[in-house]
């Protein structure tokens, strides 16, 4: 419905022995009506900007054109570009439109999700990256999803998507191309080995590299690069978590891709997430100037690395647009990572290359390992070499357009799984629910036994044969809390 002009817009005579107010409140009326045509003609204008913006995008996907209007000129890089990622929020809480007014900043503006070259580039036909090996760190507990998540059984190793295939084995199909089996290694904990080999067996014994105990990620990266640059010391690495979702492969291998372009010329390279939302759970990668590297047009110096931040932060970030999530993805030269953790934590260093060098011999693995192991520091590679590197100008960050999920919560995972309109998300067998009027949320009917909601919304119900878990969407981050009274209360075989 169109809105009346201004200059049609008559009013009857009022008589009244204040006309004064009265006049001045008409003129408000018309000013306010004028405003909103303003506004409105300008929305129309944004819109038909948008609109042959988008076609002009997508004729140059049709055409294989770049931004110049020429052909993509690096060499064999010519797959169009993959669709935008998902655009939603992990919890109410998180949604733009349901952030206390007071917390963000007035007009939250959302960029784009490509990055500065819009079409995506990566080759048809082989794919694989010569000297390039993939490092996939499986490790943690999951404890965000307990009880569907235990020690023993973490979530790496669940079917959540419910294809038929664990988030370890989507990773290993996602990086195989890149690297084939014999350049895949794989850092896990001696509660896991097992139940890797079994679910990935083309994995090759010797790129199975078990960690003692858990050290955090600087020593399970660390002790793979130490490994592999014995191996080969001309390896390019790219760690890569085992329990994280990505949609959008194309251009996640067109952005490892450029990755490894730049890693080349010995930096750290880390692969920037376009932020759907402000989100709290996750660290920020400021972006710097441009490299301008032809085979990885898109590449930047990274500017800072920012901690998880509160709302109105996050909302800051995201509004100038030179921000992007930290998914704890890197790539790099296995030698330039040591010579990197040697210069910032020498003591590290000194004992992976200690376990290196004996990695060979099982006997004397075992002794070296039970030696220097226990004595190592524990922290994130981010805090040991990515943070202090990067004040020297030597981290890099590829921004990227695929979509991306860490899974980290029941509130994430429900929004990863289909429902019908109005019904809660189900992670199994969807006769073992039955619900009226009861609407959003996530159900696990893991135990067998029939699970009933009424007149609830929102609600996560995990059932498990030996536990049952009930809270809310809203509240699922804080799991991991419930978690920590179970194991004090004495409950530690549940975990």
């Amino acid at each position: 419905m169109s809105l009346p002009s201004a200059q049609s817009a008559t009013f009857p005579p009022v008589q009244t022995g204040v006309g004064a107010p009265i006049e001045a409140m008409f003129k408000q009326i018309l000013d306010a009506v004028h405003k909103s045509q303003a506004e409105i003609a300008e929305l129309r204008s944004e819109c038909h900007e948008l609109r042959q913006a988008n076609a002009s995008l997508e004729r140059q996907v049709r055409e294989g054109l770049n931004h110049n209007g020429s052909k993509l000129g690096t060499p064999g890089f010519t797959t169009p570009a993959p669709g935008s990622p998902q655009l939603r929020a992990r919890s109410p809480f998180l949604t733009p439109n349901s952030i206390p007014s007071l917390a963000v900043p007035p007009s939250l503006y959302v960029p784009s999700p490509l990055s500065d070259n819009a079409l995506t580039q990566f080759p048809f036909g082989v794919r694989e990256i010569p000297g390039f090996w993939v490092v996939i760190p499986a490790g943690g507990a999951g404890t965000r999803l307990w009880p569907l998540s235990r020690e023993g059984h973490p979530k790496f190793l669940l079917d959540l998507t419910l294809k038929g295939r664990s988030l370890i084995q989507a990773t290993w199909d996602r990086l195989i191309p890149l690297s084939s089996a014999s350049r895949t290694a794989i850092v896990a904990g001696p509660a896991h080995v097992t139940s890797i080999t079994e679910q990935l067996p083309d994995l090759l014994a010797h790129n199975l590299i078990c960690e003692p105990s858990a050290k955090d990620s600087m020593a399970a990266i660390g002790l793979a690069a130490a490994v592999l640059a014995v191996r080969d010391p001309e390896a390019i690495i790219g760690s890569f978590a085992a329990d994280h979702m990505i949609s959008g492969d194309d251009a996640f291998l067109a952005a490892v891709a450029e990755a490894v372009e730049v890693a080349k010329k010995d930096y750290l390279v880390t692969i920037g997430i376009a932020p759907s939302h402000p989100s709290t759970g996750f660290g920020y990668v400021r972006l710097g100037e441009k490299l301008g590297m032809l085979d990885a047009p898109n590449a930047r110096l990274v500017s800072s690395f920012k901690e998880k931040p509160d709302a109105r932060t996050a909302a800051a970030y995201i509004k100038t647009g030179n921000y992007r999530w930290n998914a704890g993805m890197f790539v790099t030269k296995a030698t330039f990572l040591m010579q990197l953790l040697k210069e910032y934590k020498p003591e590290l260093h000194a004992g992976l290359e200690k376990i290196a060098l004996a990695w060979n011999d099982e006997a004397l693995r075992a002794r070296v390992l039970d030696e220097i192991w226990p004595g190592l520091e524990k922290i994130a590679i981010d805090h040991a070499v990515a943070e202090p590197a990067s004040m020297d100008r030597r981290v890099a960050v590829v921004p990227a357009t695929f979509g991306w999920d860490d899974v980290g919560d029941f509130s994430s995972l429900a929004d990863l799984l289909p429902a019908e309109t109005n019904q809660p998300r189900i992670l199994g067998d969807s006769g073992l629910v039955v619900t009226e009027q009861a609407a959003g949320g996530i159900v696990v009917p893991g135990s067998g036994r029939l699970v009933s909601m009424l007149g609830v919304d929102d609600l996560v119900i995990v059932d498990m044969p030996d536990t049952l878990l009930v809270t809310t969407r809203a509240r699922s981050q804080e799991v991991k809390r419930l978690v920590k009274k179970c194991r004090d209360a004495g409950w530690k075989q549940l975990l």
